[in-house]
C-alpha cells in the first residue's frame, strides 16, 4: 500500500476543520495543516486530531498551499480546504487507490452545501477538481484566489474517482456576499498584475453570461430559491471583479 500525505491550510476554521480531519482518519498516513496564525481554535483542535501544525503568514491562496506541499512526507498528496470534507464513498475511492496509485492525477465531483442543503445543479455541480496527485508533477497555479492544480511532464496520467468531496461553503447568504466582496477585489488585483484588462463589453456581459449559464444551462433552477441565489451572487461577484480592475486601470 502507497503512503497519503493530507494537507490543508487554515485560517480561523474551527468550525470546519474538525469535520475535515474526521474524513481523512482511514486513508491519512500523515495530515499536515499549515496555518496562517489563526486567532480561535483551529489549531487547538488540528493538534487534538493528530495532525501536524505548521505556521506561515498568509502568502496568497495559491502560494501558501504550494509552501504547505513542501511539508508533506510523501510524495502522493491529497490537498482539501478546511470547509471541506469526504463523504463514504470517495473515502473507500481514495482507500482503493492507495493500493496501487496508477495513476499520477486523480480528480473527483464536488458537492456544496449553501445554507444548509446540497446544490446538485448549476454551476457549483459537478465541480470536478483535481486534489490527489504526485507532487513531483503537479503544483497550484490559476488566479489568487481561484487556485487550481496544474500538472506537467510527459505521459500524465489522470483517473476519476467515485465520490464526492463535501464543500460546506456558506452557512447564511450575507456570507457569501462578505466573500465575494473579498474575492472580487483579490481577482482585480491578480488580474491587473497579469496585464488582463477590462472594458464596458466584460462589465456588462460576463456577469449576464455567469448568471444564464449558471441557471439555464447548467440547470441551477432545479435547486429553487438557492439556486437562484447563487446564480445572482456569482454574476455580482463577476461585475465586482470586473469593474474593481476597471478601477485599477483608470
Amino acid at each position: 500500500m502507497n503512503l497519503l500525505s493530507v494537507v490543508i491550510i487554515t485560517f480561523n476554521e474551527e468550525r470546519n476543520i474538525e469535520r475535515c480531519l474526521d474524513s481523512i482518519k482511514s486513508i491519512a498516513d500523515e495530515t499536515i495543516v499549515l496555518d496562517s496564525f489563526s486567532s480561535d481554535k483551529t489549531v487547538e483542535i488540528a493538534k487534538q486530531k493528530g495532525a501536524i501544525v505548521k505556521q506561515q503568514i498568509f502568502l496568497g491562496h495559491i502560494q501558501q498551499k504550494n509552501a504547505a506541499l513542501d511539508f508533506a512526507s510523501y510524495n502522493y498528496i491529497l490537498c482539501l480546504d478546511a470547509d471541506e470534507a469526504l463523504d463514504n464513498q470517495l473515502i473507500q475511492s481514495i482507500a482503493q487507490a492507495k493500493m496501487n496509485f496508477s495513476a499520477q492525477a486523480y480528480y473527483f465531483n464536488r458537492c456544496t452545501n449553501y445554507c444548509g442543503r446540497f446544490i446538485r445543479n448549476g454551476s457549483w455541480y459537478p465541480d470536478k477538481k483535481i486534489r490527489l496527485f504526485d507532487k513531483r508533477i503537479a503544483k497550484w497555479g490559476g488566479i489568487n484566489p481561484h487556485d487550481t492544480i496544474e500538472l506537467s511532464g510527459t505521459n500524465i496520467t489522470s483517473q476519476y474517482l467515485k465520490g464526492d468531496i463535501l464543500h460546506y461553503s456558506y452557512y447564511t447568504i450575507e456570507e457569501q456576499s462578505i466573500r465575494n466582496n473579498l474575492y472580487s477585489s483579490i481577482s482585480a488585483q491578480a488580474m491587473n498584475a497579469m496585464g488582463i484588462r477590462s472594458n464596458w463589453f466584460k462589465i456588462l456581459i460576463n456577469p449576464f453570461w455567469r448568471f444564464f449559464y449558471g441557471y439555464f444551462i447548467r440547470l441551477g433552477f432545479l435547486d429553487g430559491f438557492y439556486g437562484f441565489i447563487i446564480a445572482i451572487n456569482c454574476a455580482h461577484e463577476t461585475f465586482q471583479k470586473y469593474v474593481k480592475l476597471y478601477q485599477l486601470q483608470h
